[in-house]
């Protein structure tokens, strides 16, 4: 996989809600927010299956409420379609909980 050039990224990063480049490295990241700290673990839990599937696996913390995500695709040192995939699968589960 390769990393995605300028206009790809700029054309992929449009549909994304809230993801912004990380300043010094081509990377995405997001802060999400939830409840509380059960919820959090919850998406995370989601997540971690999801991407598990997908042989991607994201850089993220959490603490209590929050989890903030970077993605980046290391083998490609560079952003792919594989860390744009990823991020809407997040947002997916991230609007499914909030919905719930």
């Amino acid at each position: 996989m390769k990393p995605l050039n300028d206009s790809e990224r700029a054309e992929l990063l449009r549909n994304l809600d809230g993801w912004t480049m990380v300043e010094g490295r081509d990377a995405i990241r997001k802060q999400f927010v939830f409840d509380d700290f059960n919820a959090a673990f919850g998406w995370m839990t989601r997540v971690a299956l999801a991407a598990e599937k997908m042989d991607h696996h994201p850089e993220w913390s959490n603490v209590y409420r929050k989890v903030d995500v970077t993605l980046s695709t290391h083998d490609a040192n560079g952003l792919t379609r594989r860390d744009i995939e990823l991020a809407q699968k997040m947002d997916q589960f991230a609007a499914g909980l909030s919905e719930a």
